[in-house]
């Protein structure tokens, strides 16, 4: 099992920043593929960004490729979504979570484990 506490949420301005982190505690950290999706009210969970195991290679929706990074420190069991030029459409519940397979780190069934969510509110 890994628990996965996201925390970093908020309300910000259009065109502000946010940096949300999800630490991860249970088995070893490492070994995961880890993602952040989100979900906005009356809408799917959508994929964000991806991250591999050792932070080789990262992944991200084209909504946010340019204005979104994120990293991790195995070190600390953490993952990390540094949100910058946020936009009102980036409202939603931001999830983490964390796969134990290497393929297709776009897809949500590809995790097996969840946070609970933290909130982020993009304001006009």
């Amino acid at each position: 099992q890994v628990q996965l506490v996201e925390s970093g949420g908020g309300l910000v301005q259009a065109g502000g920043s946010l940096r949300l982190s999800c630490a991860a505690s249970g088995r070893t950290f490492s070994v995961y593929t880890m993602g952040w999706f989100r979900q906005a009210p009356g809408k799917e969970r959508e994929f964000v960004a991806a991250i591999s195991r050792i932070g080789g290679s990262t992944y991200y929706a084209d909504s946010v490729k340019g204005r979104f990074t994120i990293s991790r420190d195995n070190t600390k069991d953490t993952v990390y979504l540094q949100m910058n030029s946020l936009k009102p459409e980036d409202t939603a519940v931001y999830y983490c979570a964390a796969s134990a397979s290497y393929y297709y780190p776009r897809r949500s069934t590809e995790y097996n484990y969840w946070g609970q969510g933290t909130q982020v509110t993009v304001s006009s």
